[in-house]
Protein backbone atom coordinates (compact mmCIF):
# COMPACT_ATOMS: atom_id res chain seq x y z
CA UNK A 1 0.00 0.00 0.00
CA UNK A 2 1.60 3.29 -1.02
CA UNK A 3 2.21 5.48 1.79
CA UNK A 4 0.35 9.03 1.96
CA UNK A 5 2.41 11.80 1.04
CA UNK A 6 2.79 14.56 3.18
CA UNK A 7 2.08 17.22 0.59
CA UNK A 8 0.66 16.24 -2.99
CA UNK A 9 2.97 18.48 -5.30
CA UNK A 10 0.32 18.72 -7.55
CA UNK A 11 -1.43 20.62 -5.45
CA UNK A 12 0.97 22.76 -5.27
CA UNK A 13 2.13 23.08 -9.11
CA UNK A 14 -1.87 23.89 -9.27
CA UNK A 15 -1.54 26.78 -6.75
CA UNK A 16 1.87 27.93 -8.42
CA UNK A 17 -0.03 27.93 -11.45
CA UNK A 18 -2.50 30.79 -10.71
CA UNK A 19 -0.02 33.71 -10.05
CA UNK A 20 2.47 31.72 -12.32
CA UNK A 21 5.16 35.01 -12.42
CA UNK A 22 5.37 36.21 -8.79
CA UNK A 23 8.20 33.64 -7.70
CA UNK A 24 5.76 32.17 -5.09
CA UNK A 25 4.46 34.92 -3.29
CA UNK A 26 1.35 33.73 -3.60
CA UNK A 27 1.85 30.27 -2.54
CA UNK A 28 3.97 31.63 0.45
CA UNK A 29 0.96 34.11 1.60
CA UNK A 30 -1.10 31.14 1.53
CA UNK A 31 1.32 29.02 3.15
CA UNK A 32 1.46 31.32 5.94
CA UNK A 33 -2.51 31.82 6.77
CA UNK A 34 -2.03 28.01 7.03
CA UNK A 35 0.87 28.24 9.42
CA UNK A 36 -0.84 30.77 11.67
CA UNK A 37 -4.55 29.49 11.24
CA UNK A 38 -4.23 25.52 11.59
CA UNK A 39 -2.70 25.91 15.81
CA UNK A 40 -5.44 28.29 16.28
CA UNK A 41 -8.01 25.35 15.63
CA UNK A 42 -5.75 22.96 17.40
CA UNK A 43 -6.07 25.20 20.68
CA UNK A 44 -9.82 25.08 20.02
CA UNK A 45 -9.32 21.24 19.77
CA UNK A 46 -7.97 21.52 23.20
CA UNK A 47 -10.78 23.77 24.59
CA UNK A 48 -13.59 22.26 22.65
CA UNK A 49 -12.88 18.95 24.59
CA UNK A 50 -12.24 20.52 27.97
CA UNK A 51 -16.11 22.63 27.99
CA UNK A 52 -17.23 19.56 25.71
CA UNK A 53 -18.62 22.11 23.01
CA UNK A 54 -18.94 18.59 20.32
CA UNK A 55 -20.70 21.15 17.78
CA UNK A 56 -17.51 23.87 17.85
CA UNK A 57 -14.70 20.37 17.51
CA UNK A 58 -16.55 19.12 14.76
CA UNK A 59 -16.30 22.78 13.35
CA UNK A 60 -12.41 23.27 14.46
CA UNK A 61 -11.78 19.60 13.10
CA UNK A 62 -13.84 20.12 9.59
CA UNK A 63 -11.40 23.84 9.33
CA UNK A 64 -8.67 22.00 9.47
CA UNK A 65 -9.10 19.54 7.22
CA UNK A 66 -10.40 21.95 4.67
CA UNK A 67 -7.60 24.18 4.44
CA UNK A 68 -4.96 21.44 4.42
CA UNK A 69 -6.89 20.11 1.84
CA UNK A 70 -6.74 23.33 -0.07
CA UNK A 71 -2.86 22.89 0.62
CA UNK A 72 -2.45 19.12 -0.46
CA UNK A 73 -1.71 18.59 2.88
CA UNK A 74 -3.00 14.97 2.19
CA UNK A 75 -2.02 13.03 5.45
CA UNK A 76 -2.89 16.05 8.04
CA UNK A 77 -6.14 16.22 5.98
CA UNK A 78 -6.86 12.24 6.38
CA UNK A 79 -6.02 12.85 10.12
CA UNK A 80 -8.50 15.90 10.59
CA UNK A 81 -11.42 13.83 8.53
CA UNK A 82 -10.64 10.91 10.74
CA UNK A 83 -10.92 13.28 13.66
CA UNK A 84 -14.15 15.15 12.67
CA UNK A 85 -15.97 11.93 11.78
CA UNK A 86 -14.89 10.10 15.11
CA UNK A 87 -16.19 13.18 16.83
CA UNK A 88 -19.41 13.37 14.44
CA UNK A 89 -20.29 9.39 15.54
CA UNK A 90 -19.00 9.15 19.10
CA UNK A 91 -19.01 12.58 20.14
CA UNK A 92 -15.90 13.65 21.94
CA UNK A 93 -15.18 10.01 23.64
CA UNK A 94 -11.57 8.99 23.40
CA UNK A 95 -10.32 12.11 20.66
CA UNK A 96 -6.76 12.30 22.65
CA UNK A 97 -5.25 9.86 20.08
CA UNK A 98 -6.76 11.40 17.32
CA UNK A 99 -5.75 15.03 18.42
CA UNK A 100 -2.28 14.24 18.58
CA UNK A 101 -2.15 12.61 15.14
CA UNK A 102 -3.46 15.62 13.77
CA UNK A 103 -0.91 17.44 15.48
CA UNK A 104 1.78 15.32 14.45
CA UNK A 105 0.82 15.78 10.80
CA UNK A 106 0.51 19.12 11.07
CA UNK A 107 4.03 19.29 12.03
CA UNK A 108 5.37 17.14 9.45
CA UNK A 109 3.04 19.44 6.64
CA UNK A 110 4.80 22.81 8.60
CA UNK A 111 8.12 21.43 7.87
CA UNK A 112 7.87 20.15 4.52
CA UNK A 113 5.71 23.38 3.22
CA UNK A 114 8.46 25.42 4.27
CA UNK A 115 11.16 23.08 2.77
CA UNK A 116 8.90 23.66 -0.69
CA UNK A 117 8.22 27.32 -0.88
CA UNK A 118 11.96 28.06 0.71
CA UNK A 119 10.86 31.29 2.00
CA UNK A 120 13.90 33.98 1.34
Amino acid sequence: MPQTPIIDPQAIDNLRMLNPDDGDEFLREIVAIFVSDTPKRLTELDECLVSGDAVKFVRAAHSIKGSSSNLGATALRQAADTLEQHAKQSGLHKVETLIAAVRSEFGHAEQELARLIKTP
